[in-house]
Order: structure tokens, then sequence, then C-alpha cells
């Protein structure tokens, strides 16, 4: 029996990369969802339905495939943390989360388009990462290094950004990156392919 074509349902480099741990063959497209928060929405919800809508959107139009979806939703007392996208607003959330838990909510979801019926299954990781108290020169000199303008919480934990933490709880230290590999290879084990 033939693997399954799979595919991921981003155009994130940092998914792309993890997922080549797992699986050596895989395609990526972009799902095309609007990824604004609902009003009153909580962020494990957020996140949730996100993943959700991702991978049912490329799900649409790849009949016979394992199409994975991931969404991230940081959280700094109870308020959705967003990508940056400039020095500024990265400095501002990197003080704003010094010396605090900054919780990363991490969805899941796996759609099967092989049958009569769409069949899906997700999975939510939830990692606390515990910042140290931070200057703003340690905050400048970190944002001005990695430029993590496209990272939720300012950060790249699979870089420099890993100087910023006391400690990182979690199941998964994949999660935090933006897939968690733990639940994703349970999942696809689920639908049938052999790992490892």
């Amino acid at each position: 029996m033939s693997a399954p074509r799979i595919v991921l349902a981003s155009t994130s480099r940092y998914r792309a990369e993890l997922l080549r741990r797992v699986l050596p063959r895989f395609e990526q497209q972009a799902p095309g969802v609007d990824e604004t928060a609902l009003p009153g929405e909580t962020p494990q919800a957020c996140a949730t339905r996100l993943a959700a809508a991702k991978a049912r959107a490329v799900a649409a139009r790849c009949p016979q495939a394992l199409v994975i979806g991931s969404d991230q939703v940081a959280e700094l007392d109870g308020a959705m943390l967003g990508k940056p996208g400039s020095a500024a607003n990265a400095r501002a959330q990197l003080a704003a989360c010094a010396g605090r838990e900054v919780r990363f909510h991490t969805a899941l979801c796996v759609v099967d388009t092989r049958g009569a019926a769409l069949r899906d299954c997700s999975a939510l990781d939830l990692t606390r990462v515990h910042f140290r108290v931070l200057d703003a020169a340690e905050i400048d000199r970190y944002v001005a290094r990695e430029q993590p303008l496209d990272a939720a919480g300012s950060f790249k934990s699979e870089g420099l950004g890993i100087a910023l933490f006391e400690r990182i709880d979690s199941e998964d230290p994949t999660a935090l990156i933006g897939l968690p590999l733990i639940a994703l290879c349970r999942l696809l084990r689920k639908a049938g392919l052999a790992l490892p």
C-alpha cells in the first residue's frame, strides 16, 4: 500500500522544518483563512478553530490526502498576543512578558479526504513559557539580532529566544515552535500512517 498524499496547510517555514523531522515528503499549501479572533473567543478556542479552518480549507481542494492544519495563540493574562510586525511592537511585547508566564495554545487538526466522508481529528497543546526579568538593553539586543517580527510573543525559541526564559513547561517541546509533533504522530498513526 502506498503512502498517502500529505499536505501541510501552511506556508510557514518553521512548521515545514518540524514536519520534515517525521515525514520526508509532503506538500505545502496556503489555507487563505482569516486569522482574526472572534469577539469573546478564548485563546484555546481561537487556536482550535483556526487549525481546523486551515485544514478544512486546504482539504476542500486536496482529494485523497491527509491534510494537516495548525495554529498557535499566545496568551498573557487572558489577552491574546499577536505577531508584532515591527521592532517597536516586539520590544513592547517582550517588556510586557518580562518576568511573567506566557501561555501558548497550539492546536492541530488532521483532515482525511481519502474516504467518502471527510474525517478529522484534533489535539491541543498548552506550553507555559516563564520569562526571565529582562532589561531594556537585553530586549533591544535580542530584537535587533533575531528580528522576531513574525513570531507570536516576539521570540523564536528555536533560536536566541531560548536565552529569554527561566523555563518552559510543556508535554511537547515542538509545540512552542508551532507544530506539536508528538500529537501529530499520534493523529497520523490513527489515520493509518506507519510512524516511525
